[in-house]
């Protein structure tokens, strides 16, 4: 009887600290509406058009130009990037390319997606796509892991015959993640977040009126950066802790016996 009662306060435990980590695996909340994305793009990472993951921003440029956005990705996410490039009816065949940059304006690499494609001669629209690395709160200096900060979007057409040089295209851009969750974590966390002008703004001081105004980058995650130390790979320690207390209860409690031996001999 009290095996059972305390399997069942195990199973009650686990079903209660299982919701909140079930919760934080699934895909980031987007914002409300577009109202606020950008309808232009950057031509260069200093001038690249700002916008909020979950949201759509969309540009008019040409064939031949370097279109330039940035996003905020934090700790264990995993950004998945969309691009759609509508063309005129009459083109040759054109191949276009999306490219995402991390805060140190390193390339990163896409795990998988259409991060080239080509459109045939007379195809409306391509679309291309390219899911990133989980996020890591912090990494050694010489690894190239995704870093928590603001990330760069870049997209252009190479190799474009000369006849099209120079003709108008409209594009579409999003970015949304998935929160991967204790999966992902890291015993460690960087100072600041890689986003432009932080270490203006961080320095504090005498400076700060100026700092404010040579800030690059306004954009964060919707809830803030995360501190770095906590994940629901707490709550999963905890749970194995429990169950780990419970079934030494439990062992104990089966082959314990019935208590101390009699002092009364048999058959007496």
């Amino acid at each position: 009887m009290r095996f059972t009662r305390a399997l069942s306060a195990a199973v009650v435990l686990l079903g209660l600290a299982a919701a909140p980590a079930a919760a934080d695996a699934s895909p980031s909340a987007s914002p409300s509406g577009d109202g606020d994305a950008p309808t232009t793009a950057g031509t260069s990472f200093r001038t690249a058009a700002e916008f909020e993951q979950g949201q759509t921003a969309t540009a008019n440029g040409a064939a031949g130009d370097y279109l330039y956005w940035s996003f905020p990705a934090d700790a264990e996410q995993r950004p998945t990037v969309k691009a759609t490039v509508k063309l005129p009816e009459t083109h040759a065949a054109q191949t276009w390319r999306v490219d995402v940059y991390d805060g140190l304006r390193r390339r990163q690499a896409c795990q998988w997606g259409a991060q080239t494609r080509t459109a045939d001669a007379g195809t409306s629209s391509l679309e291309l796509a390219c899911v990133l690395r989980t996020v890591r709160a912090w990494s050694e200096p010489w690894s190239n892991d995704p870093l928590p900060g603001t990330y760069y979007l870049r997209l252009t057409a190479v190799n474009v015959p000369a006849s099209d040089l120079g003709m108008p295209v409209s594009t579409e851009v999003r970015v949304e993640s998935k929160d991967i969750g204790g999966a992902a974590a890291v015993d460690g966390s960087l100072a600041e977040p890689l986003v432009p002008g932080i270490a203006v703004t961080s320095g504090g001081g005498k400076g700060d009126e100026d700092g404010k105004s040579a800030v690059l980058s306004a954009i964060e995650p919707e809830d803030g950066w995360s501190s770095g130390w906590w994940s629901d790979r707490w709550v999963w320690s905890g749970i194995g802790a429990v169950l780990a207390a419970l079934a030494g209860i439990g062992g104990y409690a089966l082959t314990r016996g019935s208590g101390r031996p009699s002092r009364v001999p048999p058959g007496v």
